[in-house]
């Protein structure tokens, strides 16, 4: 049968992509089908084809699965974000957990065991910060929400489920100012305008709050009334950035922040260590699953008082801190300076004396501690999503480590770096996926390798 566009077809939906797309056949020929889950029948209207594989929508749902919820948002269709909000969160776990077993076995040639996937406590209201771009819409009013999939068009959303209630709430009260004094929004197709995007960040332990306004200026207009009028509707706010981005590009922040009131960051606890978290440095953003998802990295590790371990792509810290008290010394890596700052004052009001950290990129640092002849036993390594550069997995099994614990917010590229490891020597014992976004495609995983004898 030729697969045409607009042709309508009926068919069930058989398995489910690592990115919420359902899977349908037509004569062996793969559709993939947003909003849909597995064991739904439906006519599916064909949008694009391709040589070996096509898109659709759903034209009509003929028979739902009995995985199906009710989405609870009334922006889910276009938005994209929550891509598995109409699943329920036990199919949801399945999902993840066949996502980061298939990746370790394509990609990785990996068979080790998989644990099963440890699940969060809260599917909705879990995220400790959120970005938001801000707008203009037909009526010329400033509006914030989120961008369609795969577009930089802006879904207005006055109240979204994965936030905390008092971002939603503190979102639309920045833009009453903003247009209540009529403050000029950026314009992505003019390059004009001064406010990009409302980023928030909140501390789980404390209830502080960090308010910053992305934009092409260092200041914004009726700034000491800004001031007043958010502290004073929303007094957890401790501190409010400007931070400045004049770039045409895609990356949110800017390098550079303004800080207009309180001292630019704010103060939780993780793992029973206190953390000073600024508005660059990266942190995790749903923390009682990230404290789990540490704390099974550091049970992997096996630490002992006579270790040294490195902490590579450290960020603020939190990791290698945790684990301080269990090693003779721990050496962080991180390349964003505010985040090095961050982690040295972390180690210091914790009363870690046992701590190091260093500002460069790993291949240049971990090339540095060898020549000093310092060398890890354990080696626990937070990549981001793009994964380790082949540099960088070089250096690490140069050092030779007993132990390399991986923590991964990609299952792809986890699975890429983990050949390449198994290849220079080490053997992947197990590994753990942990949901840390829940109704997203999103996924985190923790991996054990050993070096063989």
């Amino acid at each position: 049968m030729q697969i045409i566009k607009n042709s309508i077809h009926r068919c069930q939906v058989t398995a489910m992509t690592n990115e919420g797309n359902g899977v349908v056949k037509i004569d062996d020929f793969v559709i993939f089908v947003p909003n849909t889950a597995i064991g739904d029948i439906i006519d599916v209207k064909i949008v694009k084809v391709l040589k070996n594989y096509g898109f659709g929508i759903i034209d009509k749902l003929i028979e739902a699965s009995d995985t199906r919820t009710d989405n609870a948002c009334n922006i889910f269709n276009q938005c994209g974000g929550c891509c598995f909000r109409h699943i329920n969160y036990k199919e949801q776990l399945r999902i993840k957990q066949q996502a980061v077993k298939d990746a370790f076995e394509r990609i990785g040639s990996i068979n080790a065991q998989i644990l099963p996937i440890e699940g969060s406590q809260f599917i909705d209201r879990y995220r400790n910060k959120a970005q938001y771009p801000v707008g203009i819409n037909k009526d010329g009013k400033a509006i914030a929400g989120f961008y369609a999939k795969r577009s930089h068009r802006i879904i207005e959303c006055k109240d979204c489920l994965l936030q905390p209630d008092i971002f939603n709430n503190i979102v639309n009260s920045v833009l009453e100012f903003i247009n209540q004094y009529k403050i000029n929004v950026y314009n992505e197709q003019t390059k004009k305008g001064l406010i990009r995007h409302i980023y928030l960040r909140i501390a789980d332990a404390t209830g502080e709050i960090m308010l910053c306004i992305v934009a092409t200026g260092e200041n914004i207009p009726k700034q000491k009334e800004f001031i007043e009028y958010i502290t004073l509707l929303y007094p957890q706010i401790k501190s409010i950035v400007i931070n400045i981005n004049k770039k045409d590009t895609n990356v949110i922040l800017g390098d550079k922040c303004n800080y207009i009131y309180g001292d630019g960051y704010i103060n939780d606890i993780i793992c029973g260590i206190k953390v000073r978290i600024s508005s660059l440095a990266f942190y995790q953003v749903n923390k009682k699953q990230a404290e789990k998802l540490y704390n099974k990295a550091l049970e992997f590790a096996k630490l002992t008082k006579d270790d040294i371990l490195f902490d590579l792509y450290c960020g603020t810290g939190t990791i290698g801190l945790a684990a301080a008290r269990y090693v003779k010394q721990i050496i962080g890596v991180e390349i964003i300076p505010q985040a090095i700052e961050d982690a040295k004052i972390n180690a210091k009001i914790n009363n870690i004396n046992n701590a190091l950290f260093i500002c460069d990129d790993c291949k240049g640092a971990v090339k540095k501690l060898k020549q000093q002849g310092i060398s890890p036993d354990i080696i626990i390594v937070d990549p981001p999503r793009k994964g380790c550069d082949i540099d960088v997995i070089t250096s690490i099994c140069d050092l030779l480590p007993d132990r390399i614990i991986m923590v991964s917010c990609n299952p792809a590229t986890a699975a890429r770096d983990c050949r390449l490891l198994v290849e220079f020597g080490y053997t992947v014992e197990k590994y753990m996926p942990f949901d840390l976004f829940p109704n997203t495609a999103h996924v985190e995983t923790c991996i054990l390798l050993n070096r063989k004898e």
